[in-house]
């Protein structure tokens, strides 16, 4: 079984070797030992000193299987972007070119430069290993944030976005990437990507075109890739669409990859959780539930078997209320999984 929980020092070599794996354009795994350990060095600050509201935290979450220990994926959640260092994105949109007189009606497609999701959260690192990539562990490792997001509202802001993958080839080439780098750029996709996932972020300011730039003057290749996820992202974001997340034309300035976006209380899972109290026992007739515990520093979300009895208290097995860290009495978060989630 997959338990969630906070991100701890000794995770670190199983982090290196996941953001290995995690590939091209995977900008928040950067291949950087010294990035890696302050991306645990921030999530462990911002659990340990927890914000009167909404800050520049991270929230950084593995899932560790509950039998050898062995963490087999990453999931975050970033409680606002932009504030300290720009959060750039290209919005598709249109503009009009008419001569009443010459009878001409023009619409064309732009991409502008924006910083509109300054201050909006974000959902992040969502990456699940090969060997763990079956029944319902993808939706455990996604859905298992809104639990997050529910119990801890006061922390994030009331939107909340996720930029999916845009696409790119094996070797980490980009249609869209390689049209701005002949134009704009000297350099390759893989070298921009890592350069972004590391906070070197100032040349995008010096050499990002500063006019919208016209989608029909792009190539065929990048106009065809604009909003679209890459292969491997498809199933996160199907994820996302079914609670509630729609794409408003926001895309990636590197690979044109969408960021899709939802109010924080229209979240499915989150709009369908609610509180129990815990009773420890073997549950009769039971359904399958995402389950979260209501601490804070200690959080762990896990996907199992649950019951509610007549008492309206949540029914647990001993070994899964010891791995959620909860007692008789206690408080869970729950959201039933039904058979189309």
């Amino acid at each position: 079984m997959l338990v969630i929980r906070p991100i701890e020092q000794r995770d670190l070599p199983t982090l290196k070797q996941i953001a290995i794996e995690s590939g091209h354009g995977f900008t928040s795994l950067p291949v950087n030992d010294e990035l890696l350990q302050n991306k645990i060095n921030h999530s462990l600050a911002s659990f340990a000193s927890r914000a009167g509201g909404k800050g520049e935290c991270l929230y950084f979450f593995v899932a560790e299987d509950s039998d050898t220990g062995e963490v087999l994926g990453t999931t975050a959640l970033e409680s606002a972007v932009g504030l300290s260092s720009p959060f750039y994105t290209y919005l598709l949109g249109k503009q009009v070119h008419s001569s009443r007189k010459l009878g001409i009606y023009n619409v064309v497609e732009t991409l502008t430069l924006t910083n509109d999701y300054t201050g909006v959260s974000e959902l992040c690192t969502l990456f699940l290993r090969e060997p763990a990539r079956h029944g319902m562990n993808g939706r455990l490792l996604s859905k298992s944030r809104f639990l997050f997001l529910a119990e801890f509202p006061e922390l994030f802001d009331r939107r909340i976005l996720a930029e999916m993958r845009g696409v790119s080839d094996d070797d980490g080439n980009s249609p869209f990437w390689s049209w701005l780098q002949e134009h704009f750029f000297s350099m390759d996709f893989p070298t921009v990507d890592y350069l972004t996932g590391i906070g070197q972020k100032g040349f995008i300011a010096d050499l990002m075109p500063k006019y919208p730039i016209y989608v029909s003057l792009l190539s065929k290749q990048a106009r065809a890739v604009i909003g679209k996820t890459h292969e491997k992202t498809r199933p996160a974001l199907r994820l996302l669409e079914e609670e509630g997340f729609s794409w408003r034309g926001y895309v990636d300035i590197f690979d044109a990859g969408p960021s899709v976006e939802c109010e924080v209380r229209e979240i499915h899972t989150v709009r369908n959780s609610h509180q129990l109290r815990v009773h420890i026992g073997e549950p009769a007739q039971p359904g399958t539930f995402l389950i979260s515990n209501g601490r804070f520093d200690e959080f762990r979300a896990l996907l199992g078997d649950m019951a509610i009895n007549e008492q309206q208290q949540a029914v647990i097995s001993p070994k899964m209320a010891s791995l959620l860290k909860v007692e008789d009495g206690d408080t869970v978060r729950v959201a039933e999984m039904k058979r189309n989630d």
